[in-house]
């Protein structure tokens, strides 16, 4: 079902309960500003990974990986797609605006690609470091929880817009839409700068992955609320 668009009064106040009812849903996308929070339908999933481009262009692991920038620009959807592209069909993808901030969550029983990881990673990483990268993912795969949960594989804001609060407050109403189903959430995060983030929001470091010259990517568990 196509997204139904609801056209608000600028400055009317809708209540969090609300919100969450609406976008949890799937369905409603509210016009208000750029710090909007809607849903992401399949439709939209180009703008959406547009963003995460934008996003991780100056992360260490991503870059580590694909050095050259055309070849990031080149290689690093795929991987976007493999590690989240699900969430599209779960209906659990949501963003800030104009697709300002985006979050790819994949919910209880939702896993990612694992062949797909593999395959992109095989295809498009160079020879002299795939070694390195496929023992990082078998740490992550290894170390991915086993009882139910919500999984984070992508999480980012739009370069131009970063430093604005737009991340906090995505996190917020996505954690929101989390916590009613009172299960953990986990990520990876292959950035050290953002660990003082997660922590804000209640993630706690569980264990690295490691391999080789691959910068380290960090594990984090949110307990159930």
């Amino acid at each position: 079902m196509g997204a139904l668009e609801i056209a608000l009064p600028v400055g009317q106040l809708v209540s969090k309960a609300v919100r969450v009812q609406a976008f949890r849903a799937g369905r409603i996308v509210l016009s208000m500003d750029d710090r909007a929070f809607g849903s992401v339908p399949k439709a939209q999933q180009d703008l959406a990974y547009r963003t995460l481009v934008s996003a991780f262009t100056d992360d260490p692991v991503e870059r580590w990986l694909y050095p050259k920038l055309s070849d990031y620009l080149g290689c690093f959807p795929g991987l976007l797609v493999a590690f989240g592209g699900r969430a599209f069909d779960e209906q659990t993808v949501w963003r800030l605006g104009s697709h300002l901030a985006v979050a790819l969550w994949l919910p209880p029983g939702a896993e990612p690609d694992d062949d797909a990881i593999i395959s992109v990673l095989t295809e498009t990483v160079a020879l002299d470091k795939l070694d390195d990268t496929l023992a990082v993912a078998e740490q992550m795969g290894a170390a991915h929880p086993t009882f139910p949960h919500w999984y984070l594989p992508w999480f980012g804001v739009d370069s131009g817009h970063q430093s604005r609060g737009l991340g906090g407050e995505l996190m917020e109403h996505c954690l929101a839409i989390v916590d009613e189903s009172h299960v953990p959430a986990y990520l990876e995060t292959p950035n050290p700068r953002t660990l003082p983030f997660y922590e804000r929001h209640g993630f706690e470091v569980t264990g690295t992955a490691k391999a080789g010259s691959c910068p380290p990517l960090t594990f984090m568990l949110r307990p159930a609320r």
